[in-house]
């Protein structure tokens, strides 16, 4: 196998050096507590992945009202951050580097977790039920005002700050999947008149308010993003959403992150709005560090970043069947089959 290079560290900047190309990918297990704390069980899983050259956490909520799946951790309480402390010692002592994804669902929030009415761009409902919990469908939201949208804005800032007192490394903002930020940047979920709406600049503010705002609170190489160009989740594609991540990505150029992260679970789906797979959209565009994901193997991941496609790769599901997936990729030893029973326990 020619994949010596996911082997070889990359520097994501001045502070920042990964000891391999290979990130673990967010995956959201619904294995906290009832409270949202993670426990020590989540250490001692993310301890068993510290070969990865990074490693970034399962989604995490920034304040009550963004959950929608059960169990997922928060970190925006002393408790949530005493529980991800645990993880991070672990990663540490264990030689790793670990970011925490920041995250707020927006409309696919449910108020069975939080007591609150979802909150999104625009009143605009997402229809079916919720995972895991197929009992409950999908609420309308509400529409936030331009000051409720301030208030997300300084709840981001508070969760960056409380993920650095936790230990981690830094922080990749989820721009994607349908999310709320997500749902600013996209047409179907995007029906605002105001500042917030109808053109790329306007659909824009938002995502890159909150990425200035995290940066300048824990610093620009520390902070990372996440997004989805190609709607494919919770969202319907409209092919004027190009414009909008024409315009968005250009922005970005101007900011100093830690790197992008493509939004998707398999990159060979291709948009027609985009010419083609989001990761070449991405990568024609964007001049900084590019991580890509979906469906990656050890192979194409290799080769992706021999031709330059990008520059690190972001494996998610052989990370859950294989803890030891860099010790196995540099002896060639063969990887264990993803199982989805195995989503039930933390291995």
């Amino acid at each position: 196998m020619a994949t010596s290079i996911l082997c070889d560290p990359f520097s994501l900047n001045n502070t920042l050096t990964l000891k391999n190309r290979i990130a673990m990918a967010p995956l959201t297990r619904c294995m906290a507590d009832d409270e949202l704390v993670p426990t020590d069980l989540m250490a001692g899983y993310y301890a068993r992945r510290a070969e990865a050259g990074l490693i970034i956490s399962e989604a995490t909520i920034i304040r009550p009202d963004a959950q929608g799946y059960p169990n997922t951790p928060g970190i925006f309480n002393e408790a949530q951050i005493d529980g991800w402390k645990k993880v991070t010692s672990k990663v540490h002592a264990a030689g790793g580097t670990i970011f925490m994804q920041l995250w707020h669902v927006g409309r696919v929030a449910h108020s069975h977790f939080s007591g609150l009415q979802p909150v999104a761009p625009s009143a605009v409902k997402h229809e079916g039920t919720l995972p895991r919990m197929r009992d409950l469908s999908y609420e309308i939201p509400k529409a936030l005002t331009v000051e409720e949208i301030q208030e997300v804005i300084n709840d981001y800032v508070t969760a960056a700050k409380n993920a650095m007192r936790a230990g981690f490394d830094g922080v990749e903002i989820h721009g994607a999947n349908g999310y709320l930020i997500d749902q600013f940047l996209h047409f179907d979920t995007n029906k605002r008149t105001d500042e917030y709406g109808e053109t790329p600049e306007n659909m824009s503010r938002f995502a890159l308010a909150v990425v200035n705002a995290v940066a300048k609170a824990v610093g620009s190489e520390r902070t990372a993003l996440r997004i989805t160009p190609g709607a494919y989740a919770h969202i319907e594609p409209d092919p004027r959403d190009r414009d909008v991540f024409d315009y968005f990505i250009a922005q970005l150029n101007e900011r100093e992150l830690a790197y992008l992260h493509l939004g998707i679970f398999d990159d060979s789906q291709e948009f027609e709005h985009l010419g083609g797979r989001a990761s070449a959209y991405i990568r024609a565009r964007y001049t900084g560090t590019f991580m890509n994901v979906g469906g990656l193997t050890a192979e194409t991941a290799a080769q992706g970043i021999a031709d330059g496609d990008f520059d690190l790769a972001a494996i998610g599901r052989a990370f859950i069947a294989n803890p030891d997936y860099m010790t196995r990729i540099r002896n060639e030893e063969p990887l264990i089959k993803y199982n989805p029973k195995m989503l039930g326990e933390l291995v």
